[in-house]
């Protein structure tokens, strides 16, 4: 997992489908990628901070993992290695949404629409 900072674009079309109210989607993955990026101190928040805001906000939704996200995973090949990877990407495709990251690998593989 590599942490980085949100590109300028990323950071623009978050902060329009914020000022826009529309929905931020995350993978209940990307929960536990947070977890993990707290505790080695890779992430200058804590994770309860993190947690207590996307509880609070509205804006924020957690996708669970289901028998179809899970499905999508197995379709996707060797492309990603990484089991949270495929798991974010895939719960991207089922919803059929762009993902915002700076993980080289997902961008490359050009599985989901990105916003890099």
């Amino acid at each position: 997992m590599e942490s980085k900072k949100l590109s300028r674009e990323q950071t623009r079309s978050l902060m329009e489908a914020i000022r826009r109210g529309e929905p931020l989607a995350l993978s209940a993955v990307t929960l536990v990628e947070l977890a993990v990026l707290t505790s080695e101190g890779r992430l200058r928040i804590s994770l309860e901070d993190i947690f207590d805001e996307l509880r609070a906000n509205p804006l924020f939704r957690v996708f669970p993992l289901t028998y179809e996200i899970a499905s999508e995973v197995a379709s996707l090949g060797r492309v990603l290695r990484d089991p949270a990877d495929r798991a974010i990407v895939a719960t991207a495709r089922v919803h059929r949404l762009r993902l915002v990251t700076s993980d080289q690998r997902i961008i490359e593989s050009k599985l989901v629409p990105v916003i890099d």
